[in-house]
């Protein structure tokens, strides 16, 4: 794990999915794996935590050093209060929502997050396909937005690669998770590279 992140160290961050097998069908790795990545990566880490009652783990992952900690809005509590603990501890506050999530609840309390995480596929496993019909929801989080000045991060998580990263760009998205189309990459410094470019390219023309 740590010769692949020095793979990607010309990225801006590392995305560190965490799943629970509860909220999401799928189980991966907590905290003291998350802390270990921590101590060894080159690059600032953005946690995305696919779990259950985040309310009561998400805190430890900002206490971890992690630069960013983003949890589903699906299963918060109470995620104005979490977003302000997040940030009391020294994190970015994300908060994420499903493709069936709507985006309208968000829109009076934009300010609250410092990044929204639109999944553009279902979260739970790498590899999807990237889902168009997402993009209104973000565009409308786009423009929500820049109608009231508000500086929030529009992230885009799911089958973001060459071809798909115009339409996130297009539509409002400013950060991009790339997984497989990275990773499988003959070049991987490359690959970061050609996403960087097509994603400043379509945010220019839209």
């Amino acid at each position: 794990m740590q010769a692949d992140l020095a793979r990607i160290a010309s990225a801006d961050f590392a995305h560190v999915d965490v799943m629970d097998n509860h909220f999401v069908p799928n189980l991966t790795f907590g905290p003291q794996m998350v802390e270990r990545i921590q101590a060894t990566s080159p690059i600032p880490l953005d946690v995305h935590l696919m779990i259950d009652d985040p309310d009561r783990w998400a805190p430890g992952y900002a206490e971890l050093g992690a630069a960013s900690v983003t949890f589903h809005l699906e299963a918060a509590a109470d995620p104005i209060a979490l977003a302000r603990r997040l940030r009391d501890i020294g994190a970015r506050a994300g908060v994420a929502i499903k493709p069936g999530t709507a985006a309208e609840s968000l829109y009076d309390v934009l300010d609250e997050f410092d990044q929204i995480l639109v999944m553009t596929v279902e979260p739970g496993f790498g590899g999807q396909g990237f889902m168009p019909e997402t993009m209104p929801k973000l565009r409308g989080l786009a423009d929500e937005a820049r109608r009231r000045g508000s500086r929030v991060w529009l992230q885009v998580d799911g089958g973001i690669s060459d071809d798909t990263i115009a339409q996130a760009a297009a539509a409002g998205a400013d950060t991009f998770v790339a997984g497989s189309a990275v990773y499988g990459a003959a070049d991987v410094e490359a690959a970061i590279g050609g996403l960087r470019a097509r994603a400043r390219a379509a945010s220019l023309e839209s």
